[in-house]
């Protein structure tokens, strides 16, 4: 078995509802975060891995999704699943069973971004299950062990018996049998909280004797909601970001930051953790642990905290802003 012959599913069909109003008119996966979209650090790290052949699993803006992966990644072997209703990620999943049936496959939330070396787990000959422990395991998917293998997997317990949290990457051997287990929940229609979830999926795989192996994942950021994807963008800058190049006349560059070649930085100081996007315009602005997204104009401002959305205008004073793309904002 080889990393070329694995199979990633990539579920990006959701609607972000909590990342609103940005949204409302960019996916999810295409937000920006430490200088790239959510959805170009998942592809990369695919790639590193050797894993260069991908099934998105599409739905809300679908053809945003399409025209990014296809104009930056057209490298890759990509497939596009659509998923006209939601209705868990195991459904997601089951829609992909005439691209990656008799492949291993390797999932990948959407939304979520790992830094973790995952080169042992695609290239070993288990299944495996990334894993983290968590405070309030009720907000998760859980995992109960014993030996070392996955004994009990539960969607969001009332009363969590582990701490060890699902994180959203899963690596299966064996699709078949994956399929298999996904059909029998639709035919039984088995569903938890209103959905097909993939953790019943994989549980009636290890009923029925398949062997999946936690594995710790220290490097988990959860790009979901405002508040995480600043969190993230700090994280993923203090370990990657920098200034590009001298900072621009008239103006100071705090590191870590990720600016854009193509972004305009005039007379402001920029940083630390701040992540500005292609074409974007800053002038006579403080801006720190922020990210202004493509084409976003910020003039005359104070921002912090704040995430401005595709082709925006915010001028004035403020301290927090969550603006949604093509707003526009006149303080002061």
């Amino acid at each position: 078995m080889t990393p070329s012959r694995i199979k990633a599913i990539i579920p990006v069909a959701g609607v972000g509802s909590r990342l609103r109003p940005h949204t409302h008119t960019t996916p999810k996966a295409l937000i920006h975060v430490a200088g790239r979209p959510i959805l170009a650090h998942i592809l990369d790290d695919l790639e590193r891995l050797g894993v260069t052949d991908v099934v998105l699993v599409v739905g809300h803006m679908s053809e945003h999704i399409r025209e990014y992966v296809d104009t930056h990644y057209a490298h890759l072997g990509r497939s596009y699943v659509d998923q006209p209703e939601r209705l868990g990620l195991g459904h997601a999943v089951r829609l992909t069973r005439e691209l990656v049936i008799g492949h291993p496959v390797f999932i990948v939330l959407g939304d979520t971004i790992f830094r973790a070396d995952f080169s042992t787990v695609v290239n070993g000959a288990e299944s495996a299950i990334g894993v983290r422990e968590v405070d309030d395991p009720r907000r998760f998917g859980i995992v109960e062990t014993k030996d070392g293998y996955a004994s009990r997997l539960v969607e969001k317990p009332d009363q969590p018996t582990s701490n060890l949290a699902i994180v959203g990457v899963y690596y299966l051997t064996d699709s078949v049998l994956l399929f298999e287990a996904l059909d029998t929940l639709v035919a039984k229609d088995m569903r938890t909280k209103g959905e097909y979830q993939l953790t019943d999926a994989l549980q009636i795989m290890i009923e029925q004797g398949h062997r999946i192996r936690p594995f710790k994942v220290a490097g988990w950021y959860d790009c979901g909601k405002t508040e995480t994807l600043l969190e993230t963008n700090r994280e993923l800058l203090d370990v990657n970001g920098d200034a590009t190049g001298p900072a621009p006349a008239g103006s100071v560059i705090v590191p870590p930051v990720a600016i854009d070649p193509t972004a305009v930085i005039e007379h402001s100081i920029i940083g630390p953790h701040v992540s500005i996007a292609a074409r974007a315009v800053v002038r006579e602005s403080v801006v720190k642990n922020s990210i202004v997204n493509q084409d976003a104009v910020v003039e005359q401002t104070l921002l912090e905290g704040s995430v401005i959305g595709e082709n925006a205008l915010v001028t004035g004073t403020f301290r927090h802003l969550n603006v949604g793309d093509s707003s526009e904002v006149r303080l002061g």
